[in-house]
């Protein structure tokens, strides 16, 4: 009977180890599919018009577009870990330009925090605000991106306190990013971060997932490395 009691539990043992090593190896394989990046060689119809202020050049011949939302943890990683890298490497040389398009879909609190940053654009502060608020970011809608703290931040900035708090009471911004929005589920964004990466010849390759410095290089080394940089 205890023999039979043994052979029932190594048994079971070895069934939970094998579906605990598929499952690992299974979720291993989906996130290499997921961060894997995709190369189109169709020109893609992008419209950034309602998008950030660009962050570079405007004559940069690569463009990288950045869907994200300001409650995303992925997105809060890869703006600590890899963005400063692009920023230093590409962005100052002039080998390419940013511009973020807002995904607010992780709550109520990612909404207001996008239509913010284009409130602190009226007072030309885009860029300090978009970092303030991924350097301060909290737990989703736990009332770190609530109007009382997007209104400090604003202060932290030296904004104009009165003509920010009206902007966001107003929702002058809520079609601007509901458009955001809507370009990125278009482009076929279905997380945050995801990014594009325009070449100078207009084909693409998108990029999902907070992905580390040298997926980047890998990307964009090519598409800069034979092309004439005008400096400013």
């Amino acid at each position: 009977m205890n023999k039979k009691f043994a052979v029932v539990i190594a048994f079971a043992v070895l069934v939970t180890v094998v579906a605990i090593t598929f499952s690992s190896y299974y979720f291993t394989v989906l996130e290499m599919q997921q961060y894997r990046p995709s190369v189109s060689e169709q020109t893609l119809d992008i419209n950034l018009k309602n998008g950030s202020p660009v962050l570079g050049s405007e004559n940069a011949p690569v463009t990288i577009i950045e869907f994200g939302d300001y409650q995303c943890e992925a997105c809060y990683h890869w703006f600590h870990n890899t963005r400063a890298d692009i920023i230093d490497n590409y962005i100052e040389t002039g080998k390419a330009k940013l511009v973020f398009v807002d995904l607010p879909f992780l709550g109520s609190d990612s909404i207001v925090a996008a239509q913010a940053t284009y409130c602190a654009e009226d007072q030309g502060k885009y860029w300090d605000y978009h970092n303030t608020l991924y350097n301060f970011q909290e737990e989703i809608d736990n009332g770190w991106a609530s109007k009382d703290r997007l209104v400090a931040f604003a202060f932290n900035l030296d904004m104009n306190l009165d003509e920010f708090s009206d902007c966001l009471d107003t929702a002058k911004y809520n079609k601007r990013v509901k458009a955001n929005y809507d370009e990125a589920v278009k482009q076929g964004a279905q997380g945050t971060p995801t990014f594009i990466i325009i070449a100078p010849d207009g084909s693409t390759t998108k990029i999902a997932g907070p992905q580390p410095y040298s997926a980047f290089v890998k990307v964009m080394s090519p598409l800069t490395s034979a092309v004439q940089i005008e400096q400013p």
